[in-house]
């Protein structure tokens, strides 16, 4: 089938052109048309100064009518709206940290049924970080007590959270004397649903305060155990190879999408194709075989993991099932649109929603069992193969768009890159910054988001920085959509990177963009920040080093618990696009002016993507002049009367 490709302002990538062209042409809506028919938002929503906590309302907020009926003004009322955005964000994280853990204390328990405890390594190093006893015993009763730690965090009520320990000495004092430091997860959780409600905190200051205190409960709580558990029940990462877009699709294969945010099911569905006995089944149904592909961030959990090819990122949802290609598409929590079986019907594709608390009208639910979870996954498949013949032959069209990737740069897989098994650590890559061949850090993490070109923001943001000697770290949706584009591989090192940057990246063998894991695991690059900082030679608290974190297509209220939870951190963070806080201008000054005070830290909006570097760069090289290390240090060579001088 021909399609021809039209001018599509909203996609650059050529896969997703075409899968438009297509959905226009098959009468198939999708977000992007619907984008359109909402595109004139309200701007009362927008601006943050619309209320509808009590039902004395609504009220909206303007000149004439300044009160609402309570008598809460613009201040109380944005800020009450934002507080309640990064509740849902860190809701969102930390209850699927819960699961995890909950599943680690079952395994611990001998009720694994099926999941195991694959890295002992880093179930023992993670356990020594919180000072569980671990030498002389069985991994099962470490893994027991850390589960139970972890529980507890999400259950105290007087201690507080005990992962906020793993920063920086200065960061927590910083959170000391702010008052900043949460209680148990679900207090703070529903602390702040108590203080949003109508009749208790009107102090903008101080709602947002406990904004920032509740998204430290997602950073350095919910995230932080989730990252952590993953690890040690799947292995944690290591770089690896896949690729990435529409195009890992394969016509004479049984295709099944995995999407959502849970690694649980996911990690068991790529386990069970390679069975034997669905391998045979897929045979006899006339497939040449299977192919699992991964959208969003269960892509990003199973690639980093298994090498499961990536299908796509948020936006790309719909357009895998216009492909007319795809058997299953298995869907659990978070980010998956109520649109897809909608989207399905005009094809065979089967969507599975997968998760009690997460049910789609039109899609079939099969809920996972847990007490058997690879005989679970393998009926799955099975219901998959058996939807093979089903396909419309005349509704095919597979994108050939697809690119090589290299995924999987946990801290620990960092660490060995940069000194290898038994000298393993962060001092090259400080010595490299100190030196001026790093520049500096950035995170840039976070979603796509039909507002702006899919993908364009961060593909400019991302290109520029590496030129100009910044290493990049990605999560996200963020990191799916530079690997679509073929920039994580170790030759964007050579031929894209700045001269510094590029000696660095040959040298240890690594790309100038490193994909370190879901959205969730955005800890992963304050980890990584606090090794740099224990490392020496760049300060002592997260707030003051040469790192910034972007979020430039965000539409999550997760992306704005992680942007709070980087500032509250003392990193600066710019967004592509604003909060819903413009109708208080006090709100916004806290927000991008008082927190620098307050943390080291503060959010910046730029939704010009060359502006936006050229603010990151002004960020990076003020904390170079401050740290003292804005020169290019000068090479020497080393003879052996130096060497005996070192201090190693």
């Amino acid at each position: 089938m021909s399609t021809e490709v039209q001018d599509y302002k909203k996609v650059g990538d050529q896969a997703s052109q075409e899968m438009l062209a297509k959905a226009t042409e098959e009468s198939v809506d999708t977000c992007f048309d619907r984008y359109e028919t909402q595109k004139h938002h309200c701007k009362f929503g927008t601006s943050g100064v619309c209320c509808k906590i009590c039902h004395m309302g609504p009220c909206r907020i303007t000149k004439k009518s300044p009160l609402g009926v309570c008598g809460a003004d613009e201040d109380t009322i944005v800020a009450r709206n934002y507080l309640r955005e990064v509740v849902g964000g860190t809701a969102a994280h930390s209850d699927h940290g819960r699961h995890l853990v909950l599943r680690l204390k079952k395994v611990a328990q001998g009720e694994g049924n099926g999941y195991t405890i694959k890295d002992e390594k880093t179930l023992r190093y993670n356990a020594n970080l919180y000072g569980i006893e671990e030498e002389g015993r069985t991994k099962e009763d470490v893994a027991l007590d850390l589960a139970n730690m972890m529980l507890q965090e999400f259950s105290h009520q007087e201690e507080y959270l005990k992962t906020l320990t793993l920063a920086p000495v200065k960061r927590q004092g910083v959170w000391e004397n702010h008052d900043l430091k949460p209680h148990g997860i679900d207090r703070t959780v529903v602390e702040a649903m108590h203080r949003t409600t109508m009749g208790v905190d009107h102090d903008y200051k101080s709602l947002l305060m406990h904004a920032f205190r509740t998204s430290l409960c997602d950073g350095w709580g919910g995230s932080r155990c989730a990252s952590i558990v993953s690890d040690i029940m799947f292995g944690a990462p290591k770089p690896i190879k896949t690729e990435a877009n529409l195009g890992v699709l394969k016509e004479e294969t049984v295709n099944i999408i995995v999407h959502g945010h849970e690694p649980a099911l996911s990690e068991m569905l790529a386990v069970a194709v390679q069975a034997p006995e669905i391998k045979a089944y897929a045979k006899k149904a006339g497939a040449d075989g299977i192919t699992l592909a991964g959208l969003c961030c269960t892509a990003n959990e199973i690639l980093m993991r298994h090498g499961v090819p990536v299908a796509g990122n948020f936006l790309q949802q719909e357009l895998a099932i216009i492909t007319g290609a795809v058997e299953m598409m298995v869907i659990d929590v978070q980010c998956c649109m109520p649109s897809l079986p909608k989207v399905a019907e005009s094809y065979h594709t089967e969507i599975i929603s997968t998760a009690e608390i997460a049910k789609t009208v039109g899609a079939s639910h099969i809920e996972f069992n847990e007490d058997l979870p690879l005989e679970s996954a393998k009926e799955m498949i099975k219901r998959a193969i058996d939807n093979f013949g089903k396909r419309d032959k005349s509704k095919i069209e597979i994108p050939k768009q697809s690119a090589q990737m290299v995924a999987g740069f946990s801290v620990d897989a960092i660490k060995y890159m940069l000194g290898g098994t038994f000298r393993g650590s962060f001092r090259p890559l400080n010595d490299a910054i100190i030196a001026n061949r790093i520049y500096g850090l950035v995170g840039i993490v976070g979603c796509s988001n039909p507002n702006c070109k899919l993908e364009e923001y961060t593909h400019v943001l991302t290109k520029e920085l590496i030129k100009r000697n910044v290493l990049v770290l990605k999560t996200g949706c963020a990191a799916i959509a530079s690997g679509k584009a073929g920039m994580m591989q170790p030759e964007i090192g050579v031929e894209q990177a700045g001269d510094g940057l590029r000696e660095v990246c040959e040298t240890v063998g690594i790309p100038p963009i490193l994909h370190m894991g879901s959205c969730v695991d955005n800890s992963r690059i304050l980890e990584a920040a606090t090794e740099v900082v224990a490392e020496g030679g760049l300060g002592d608290d997260l707030a003051g080093l040469p790192a910034v974190g972007v979020a430039p297509e965000w539409m999550s209220e997760k992306a704005i618990a992680i942007g709070c939870y980087f500032v509250a951190s003392g990193v600066d963070v710019v967004l592509g696009n604003g909060f819903y806080t413009s109708g208080s201008p006090n709100v916004e000054k806290f927000l991008m002016e008082d927190t620098k005070d307050l943390f080291g830290g503060s959010f910046h909006v730029e939704e010009d993507p060359l502006k936006a570097v050229e603010l990151i760069m002004n960020i990076i090289g003020e904390a170079r002049e401050a740290l003292g290390i804005n020169k290019k240090a000068e090479r020497k060579l080393y003879d052996m009367q130096d060497r005996r001088e070192l201090d190693v």
